[in-house]
Formats: structure tokens, sequence, C-alpha cells
């Protein structure tokens, strides 16, 4: 077999996967996108080339092995980062207009010339 058809043949199995994904299983992976029907098409270049993890990711869940845990709290170093972020763009701004250059100062355009 050569490339092109082990590649012809993961892409037909990944449009066979995409199918039944965007039409059955993404409901059951999330609950959020069982009435989003114009988003589930954007989904299938990704899904026809990570087919193998989504067929994988559907049977973990269905065996319950892992829970979704969608409201999972942020962890420590987040928090601090946000603190951090809470102070530093609004001094970032204020230190950005402070120091910008004064319009008074600048003549207007400038045409520059090639060097010799």
């Amino acid at each position: 077999m050569t490339l092109i058809t082990i590649v012809t043949w993961y892409l037909y199995a990944g449009a066979a996967v995409a199918v039944w994904f965007i039409l059955y299983a993404i409901g059951r992976l999330d609950e959020n996108a069982e009435a989003a029907w114009v988003f589930r098409p954007l989904l299938v270049p990704g899904v026809l080339l990570i087919w193998p993890l989504v067929i994988w990711r559907y049977v973990v869940l269905l065996r319950g092995e892992e829970k979704l845990d969608r409201h999972r709290m942020p962890r420590k170093k987040q928090e601090r980062a946000a603190i951090v972020f809470v102070f530093a763009i609004p001094l970032i701004l204020i230190l950005a207009i402070g120091l910008r250059q004064d319009p008074e100062q600048l003549s207007g355009p400038v045409q520059l010339e090639a060097a010799e």
C-alpha cells in the first residue's frame, strides 16, 4: 500500500466518524452542544484528523471512567496571575499614556531617503 492509499482510508474512516459524531455523539459528550446545529459542521475538519481520539473519548465517557468537571476551580497559580493582571494592566496603560510622544513635537511626515 502506498502512503496516499493509507491516508485516503484514514480520511474515509474519519468522515464516517465525523458523520456519527456530528449527528449523534456530540450531544452525549457535551450537553451544551445538544442544540448547536450551526456549530457542528465547524468540527468536521478536526474530527477528520483526530477521529481515533474522538472515539476513545466517547468510550471513556460510556464506561464512566472519567467525569467531566466543567466547573472545576482554577489552579492556585491562575488565581495569583489574575490578581497580578488586575494591577498590571491598568499600570501598563497609565504608563503608556504618560510616556507617549507629544503630538506638538512631531513636525509631520518625514520623507526617508535611501543611503548612498
